[in-house]
């Protein structure tokens, strides 16, 4: 019986308030994040920790003082192991910016002694600063712990089946639940500056692409949605529209939010408290009204089974490393920065 293992990739939070600082420290200090060079990089990454570490903590203060990342996706991680039904495989999981980091995970996998690997970020939209930061911190540690085994990476997933399901069936959900509200439903995605899109990350273009596919399993007509980003940092000028503006513009029309967070697949800080509590706010000052926030996916059967099928392609298939959803590119040519081939 061959053993596999699966890895779950997604960014981490602190875990304790002493746990801010440092989890910001490695987040500043990732080049996919700032591209400055070393040893630039590394002083103005503590600097920019130190100052922002007493806002962040105001936020996770909000939702007990930690990130509830870690343990949904360990919750994840258990779901589809057990939605494989397969003896043989083992699901781990490793964080990008607090532990279990990569070091840590490439440790329990080489323990696992496994014969095949699988790397599945769990960014549904591959972007540079996320899951090609994963991925390349995963083989840094993994050619430091492990061994020489076959390895095939996801590199995306917009439109996958069971995602889509359950995003889409949660919003019928919430719509049911405006009771026939005028409301515009927004596909709300965590924003990138737009000079990372410029230099062709495909992660603007991939999260259209999911809120399209989700809008037509609800059954949303074309002008009833719109796509707005989240969580802009910093100076420089970030993708738009922002979730800010589309509630403000609700609010001018009459109009609820029903807001689905296309992006996440897990309830971290950016859904509990910039969705819950200060876009809340920012609604009912708009007077947007009614403001409905869609779950997250979590563990829905849907989207594990979603989660499981992709493996199974991975496992069962002959599928390249860096495979998308569909066996292989689905990004425009001219978004260089996606790393599946050109066909």
């Amino acid at each position: 019986m061959l053993r596999t293992a699966v890895v779950l990739f997604n960014l981490g939070g602190p875990d304790s308030p002493r746990s801010i600082q440092p989890f910001l420290n490695n987040l500043f200090n990732d080049p996919a994040i700032i591209g400055i060079p070393w040893p630039l990089r590394p002083l103005l990454a503590s600097v920019i920790s130190h100052r922002r570490q007493k806002e962040a903590r105001r936020i996770y203060d909000r939702i007990g003082g930690s990130s509830p990342l870690l343990e949904n996706t360990r919750l994840q991680a258990e779901a589809l192991e057990a939605a494989m039904d397969d003896e043989g495989l083992k699901v781990f999981v490793a964080m990008r910016y607090w532990h279990p980091m990569s070091e840590d995970t490439a440790i329990e996998v080489a323990e696992f002694k496994p014969d095949r690997i699988i790397l599945l970020p769990l960014y549904p939209q591959f972007s540079t600063t996320t899951t090609a930061s994963s991925l390349r911190e995963w083989r840094r540690a993994w050619r430091r712990h492990g061994a020489d085994v076959p390895t095939r990476a996801v590199c995306c997933w917009p439109r996958q089946e069971g995602l889509v399901a359950c995003h889409a069936g949660l919003l019928r959900e919430a719509l049911e639940e405006a009771a026939g509200a005028p409301v515009r439903v927004l596909f709300s995605a965590h924003g990138l500056p737009e000079t990372v899109i410029r230099g062709g990350d495909p992660y603007q273009w991939q999260v259209e692409q999911t809120s399209a596919a989700v809008a037509r399993a609800a059954g949303l007509g074309e002008g009833d949605w719109t796509v707005a980003y989240q969580s802009r940092v910093g100076p420089l000028a970030w993708i738009g529209p922002s979730v800010e503006e589309e509630i403000e513009r609700a609010g001018r029309e009459d109009r609820g939010v029903v807001v689905v967070p296309v992006a996440f697949v897990s309830e971290h800080s950016e859904t509990l408290v910039e969705l819950d509590i200060e876009y809340r706010e920012l609604a009912h000052g708009a007077g947007c009204t009614p403001y409905i926030r869609v779950a997250a996916p979590g563990c829905d059967a849907r989207f594990i089974a979603g989660l499981a099928g992709i493996v199974r392609s991975v496992r069962d298939g002959d599928r390249p490393d860096l495979a998308a959803e569909c066996g292989g590119r689905s990004c425009p040519a001219g978004l260089r920065k996606c790393p599946c081939p050109v066909r």
